[in-house]
């Protein structure tokens, strides 16, 4: 068909900007240069809009002046193969698109099943005039509409049966839930501009169906021939526009940029109507907003913990950093003095194995020297991590920290036998590409409340309120013993040289201060109590120090005040539980400056 050229008197009358929609099904090769060569083109036109490229052919939307879309469609149907190109029209008084763009798409419009190919066969096409008699007089068929829910919100033809799918892709399942007895009767089937029924009309004659007709043109040119005789609202259209009248005007309807949903204008006037935001069909209160946000999350970190990080052999390297005062010193002397608890002839064997390594994971020798600052490496090839409990859930978020509940055991991070299967592991895996930075540390043993920033920079401002003791922290501990007052402190200093396990100890002479003020909740018949202990410093294990110094040690202590020989820092899965848990805190938040006050549910030994 020739191009369609608007007269003198006509474009006069018409607002300014043409729009035009138009698609072609053809074998086109060359694609790359073809996609430039009108990129350059259609810029140099001022035309704006979406063409797209495929191998199966042409499907475009472009707005500008009439003498434009004329050169414009006049180069498109240079092309061998698109000679037959036809457009339809519309006009508004201002340009519906931001920019031009011509991309190359496998297919122009997304379907994903092979073999239909509308090139070659296509439902028989029923002109937009025979459909308007047809429904004059009555007749029986079956108006089907192809296009997505979204679009059928804003009109549609009166009594067709809406295909029921959020994107095209889902058609062949709808077709699968379409009654048996259509396929004996009569299916006109329409969509915007008759693309999708292209091959909507094929995949539905594969299926059985044995009468389908597709509206030439779809609605747009249903509209330019017969108006609004039949249908009910507007239609749909893929640009600023978002909505057109039966006389192709462009209408007042609006979109939820969220949901995609088209507004009327009534629907616009609705308080849930935020645009760029929500609107009355998918809006949310903030509460509910956030919950959703949270089950999302507590879901992912199911996921990233199932099976565990550390299951699965993999090689782990542990790192270390060589201090000053071995500056010169042999690989296999810097390894024996910095983890001395373990013998020479456990570090002569893994420098043997290759397990010693530089920065760039290159083996080193045992006389090999290094110097202060330098990173080493220590492989445990194929290493399979001690299981632990994975049950992290995060209770409050937003874009600066994280606020969750830790389970035991689980260390925070790694060290010792643990690697993935820590806490940061799971965080830095859920929370990707962020790597969250937690702004204190509980005990591998300890369940509850950690405050996690997002970023290194609400870290600082975190941890600045941690060290300078404006956090509130409210633990609960259940200990051997009932003490004789119901409120009592422990202000033993603690020891600052690291023990066997990583424990401490009461150091009188040389400690740092350390403060724990304790409250009785409940004197049990078991000959426990269950106390409330509020350390008003931050020294490492300082609960659990000053419990065993008061002679009232942790339920479940293995480190301290224990009856076992050897310390252990991390409890096994299965073992009794250490009775300490983080319940409650309260700080300012590292943005607002609000008070934020958080509270974790206790555990079984509490209730």
């Amino acid at each position: 068909m020739p191009v369609k050229f608007e007269s003198e008197a006509s474009a006069s009358r018409s607002p300014p900007v043409v729009n035009v929609a138009a698609y072609r099904f053809a074998p086109l090769a060359d694609l790359p240069a073809l996609r430039a060569d009108l990129l350059v083109f259609c810029r140099s036109q001022q035309l704006r809009g979406t063409i797209l490229l495929s191998t199966e052919g042409i499907n475009l939307f472009v707005a500008g002046a009439s003498a434009q879309i004329g050169a414009l469609l006049a180069r498109l149907q240079s092309i061998p193969g698109l000679e037959k190109l036809e457009a339809k029209y519309s006009h508004t008084d201002h340009q519906p698109f931001r920019r031009m763009l011509v991309r190359l798409k496998k297919e122009i419009i997304a379907f994903g099943v092979p073999g239909i190919d509308p090139a070659r066969r296509t439902s028989p096409k029923l002109a937009p005039r025979q459909l308007k008699a047809w429904l004059d007089e009555g007749r029986p068929l079956t108006l089907l509409d192809t296009r997505n829910d979204y679009e059928v919100k804003l009109g549609t033809f009166e009594n067709a049966v809406p295909a029921g799918v959020d994107h095209f892709r889902d058609f062949p399942a709808a077709v699968a839930k379409l009654p048996a007895e259509l396929k004996d009767q009569t299916i006109v089937m329409f969509c915007t501009g008759g693309i999708r029924c292209e091959k909507a009309g094929p995949y539905m004659d594969s299926q059985g169906f044995r009468n389908v007709l597709q509206l030439d043109g779809g609605i747009l040119k249903y509209f330019e021939e017969c108006g609004g005789a039949h249908y009910r609202g507007e239609c749909f259209v893929f640009d600023q526009r978002v909505g057109v009248d039966p006389a192709l005007q462009e209408s007042d309807s609006a979109q939820c940029f969220k949901c995609l949903s088209p507004l009327t204008t009534e629907e616009q006037q609705d308080a849930r109507y935020v645009p760029g935001r929500s609107c009355p069909w998918c809006h949310r209160s903030e509460a509910e907003q956030a919950a959703q946000t949270l089950r999302e999350r507590n879901q992912a970190i199911r996921e990233a913990v199932n099976p565990l990080p550390g299951s699965q052999p993999a090689d782990v390297f542990r790192p270390l950093r060589v201090p000053q005062d071995c500056e010169g010193l042999s690989v296999l002397d810097t390894f024996c003095r910095l983890v001395g608890h373990l013998p020479v002839g456990y570090w002569e064997a893994e420098c043997r194995a290759g397990n010693l390594l530089d920065s760039r994971h290159q083996q080193l020798g045992a006389g090999h020297p290094v110097h202060a600052g330098e990173r080493l490496l220590h492989r445990l090839p194929q290493t399979i991590e001690p299981a632990i409990n994975g049950d992290v859930t995060v209770l409050y978020e937003d874009e600066a920290l994280i606020v969750l509940n830790k389970p035991a055991p689980l260390p925070m991070h790694p060290g010792g036998r643990y690697t993935r299967n820590t806490l940061q592991q799971i965080l830095n895996t859920v929370y990707r590409p962020q790597k969250p930075k937690p702004a204190h540390r509980l005990d591998a043993n300890t369940t509850g409340l950690v405050v996690v920033a997002r970023s290194r920079h609400f870290a600082g401002r975190l941890q600045g309120q941690f060290a300078d003791g404006r956090v509130g922290k409210v633990y609960l501990v259940r200990v051997q013993g009932h003490p004789p007052e119901d409120r009592f402190q422990c202000e033993a200093p603690i020891g600052r040289q690291v023990l066997a396990a990583g424990t401490r100890e009461v150091d009188d002479a040389a400690g740092s201060t350390a403060n724990t003020q304790f409250s009785v909740l409940r004197r049990l018949p078991d000959g426990t109590s269950l106390l409330e202990a509020r350390p008003l410093t931050g020294r490492t294990n300082q609960i659990r120090i000053h419990c065993a110094f008061l002679g009232l040690p942790v339920v479940g202590e293995t480190a301290y005040g224990a009856q076992e020989t050897e310390p252990r820092q991390t409890l096994q899965m299965g073992d009794r539980p250490l009775c300490l848990h983080a319940w409650q805190i309260s700080f300012s938040h590292p943005v607002s400056g609000e008070a934020m006050n958080f509270t974790a549910p206790p555990p079984a030994w509490a209730s």
